[in-house]
C-alpha cells in the first residue's frame, strides 16, 4: 500500500468513526427526547459529557425532571447502572463498598458499594454528609476504589450524574469545591415551555415514561467513541486559549477563587467532544466559548464585594470571555497531530 492510499484509507476511518457517533448520539438523544420534553440543548450538554468521559452534575429546583433526565441515559446505555438516593444517613461504604469476613473460608470479601457501574445516578447528592460526599472524590478522578489497602478499577465507561436542589438547605449540605470540580459540567433544567408542558401531560399522565425506554446502544460502543473524541485535534493556539480563558477568571477581583487547571483539561475535553459531535476533526475558539458557562460556572466563587453588588457567576464568565482575545489561526490540517490537549 502506497503512503497516499494509507492516508486515503486513515481519513475514511475517521469518517467512519465520526459518522457512527454522531449516529449513535442522534439515538440516544431521540430516546431520550422521548422522555424529557422540549430540551435538547440540556441533553446535548449531557451527551458531550458522556463523550468526553466527564461527570455531570443537574442542579435545579424540584420537579423539573432532574432524575428522569438522568434514568432516561441510563436506560438508552446497554451497560451496569445503579442508583445512589444520596441521604444523610448514608455511609461511605455504601457507596465505594465495603470488606466482610467470611466465616467459611476464613478470608475477607470485598462486596461492591454503588459506585460500581457505567451509569451512576446520585440524587440528591448534596443530601449526604461531606464524609460521605468525600468517598465520591477518588472514584470521580481516579475511577478506582482504594479498601483496606486494595485497590479496584471501575468499569468502563463511567459516568456520574448527580442532581441536587439549590433552593432547598434544610437537611443539605453543599458540595465541597474540591467535588463540584470533579464534575466536567454543570446544566440546569429549566421550566418547560408550555407547549412541551402539554406534550407532557398528553404523553406521561397516564403511564411511566422511562417503562418502555429501551436501549439504543451498550457500553462497549461508548467506551470505543470515547476514545474517538480524544482523537480529535486541538491547534496550539487553541490550547492557549483555553488556558488564557481559565487564568483570566483567577485575574478578575469578581472572583474569590477561580477555576483549577483540571477546568481547563475538562473544557478542552469537552470541547472536543463538541467538535466530533458537528463531525469536526478539529477544535475551534467557538467550543471553547459555548462550553464555558457550563464547565467553567460551577467552579467559581464570588468575591465579597461582587455578591454586595448583585453580580452573578454567569454574568462575571460572560465578561471575562468577551474580554479575552480569541485566536485567528489558520484553518487547521489533517497533517496535525492527534489526540493532543
Amino acid at each position: 500500500m502506497t503512503a497516499s492510499s494509507a492516508d486515503t484509507g486513515s481519513v475514511a476511518q475517521e469518517g467512519g468513526d465520526f459518522a457512527t457517533l454522531t449516529d449513535v448520539a442522534q439515538r440516544i438523544a431521540l430516546n431520550i427526547g422521548a422522555v424529557i420534553e422540549g430540551k435538547p440543548d440540556v441533553v446535548r450538554s449531557m451527551i458531550t459529557v458522556l463523550l468526553a468521559g466527564g461527570h455531570l452534575l443537574i442542579e435545579d429546583v424540584p420537579g423539573v425532571g432532574k432524575t428522569m433526565l438522568s434514568k432516561a441515559l441510563a436506560r438508552s446505555i446497554d451497560g451496569s447502572v445503579r442508583r445512589i438516593q444520596f441521604t444523610p444517613d448514608l455511609l461511605p461504604s455504601d457507596v465505594t463498598g465495603v470488606s466482610i469476613y467470611n466465616q467459611e473460608t476464613r478470608q475477607f470479601e470485598f462486596r461492591p458499594g454503588g459506585i460500581f457501574a457505567n451509569i451512576v445516578v446520585g440524587d440528591e447528592i448534596n443530601r449526604a454528609s461531606p464524609k460521605t460526599q468525600s468517598a465520591m472524590l477518588e472514584c470521580m478522578e481516579e475511577r478506582q476504589v482504594t479498601i483496606d489497602g486494595h485497590t479496584y478499577r471501575l468499569d468502563e465507561p463511567f459516568m456520574v450524574i448527580a442532581t441536587q436542589n439549590p433552593i432547598e438547605m434544610e437537611g443539605t449540605y453543599p458540595l465541597p469545591e474540591a467535588q463540584r470540580d470533579r464534575f466536567m459540567a454543570r446544566v440546569s433544567m429549566g421550566y418547560p415551555v408550555e407547549a412541551a408542558e402539554l406534550a407532557m401531560l398528553d404523553h406521561h399522565a397516564g403511564a411511566d415514561p422511562l417503562a418502555n425506554l429501551a436501549a439504543v446502544t451498550d457500553a462497549s460502543e461508548v467506551a470505543k467513541l470515547i476514545d474517538v473524541v480524544r482523537q480529535v485535534f486541538v491547534s496550539p493556539a487553541v490550547r492557549r486559549y483555553a488556558v488564557d480563558l481559565v487564568s483570566a477568571t483567577r485575574r478578575t477581583p469578581d472572583l474569590r477563587l477561580g477555576a483549577s487547571p483540571r477546568a481547563t483539561l475538562h473544557l478542552v475535553r469537552a470541547a472536543k467532544a463538541a467538535a466530533a459531535l458537528d463531525r469536526r476533526e478539529y477544535v475551534i475558539p467557538d467550543d471553547l466559548q459555548r462550553l464555558a458557562p457550563a464547565v467553567l460556572g460551577h467552579r467559581l466563587l464570588l468575591s465579597a464585594d461582587a455578591v454586595i453588588g448583585g453580580r452573578r457567576a454567569e454574568q462575571v464568565l460572560a465578561a471575562i470571555v468577551a474580554s479575552v482575545p480569541v485566536p485567528h489561526a489558520g484553518h487547521p490540517t489533517s497533517s496535525g497531530p492527534r489526540g493532543q490537549g
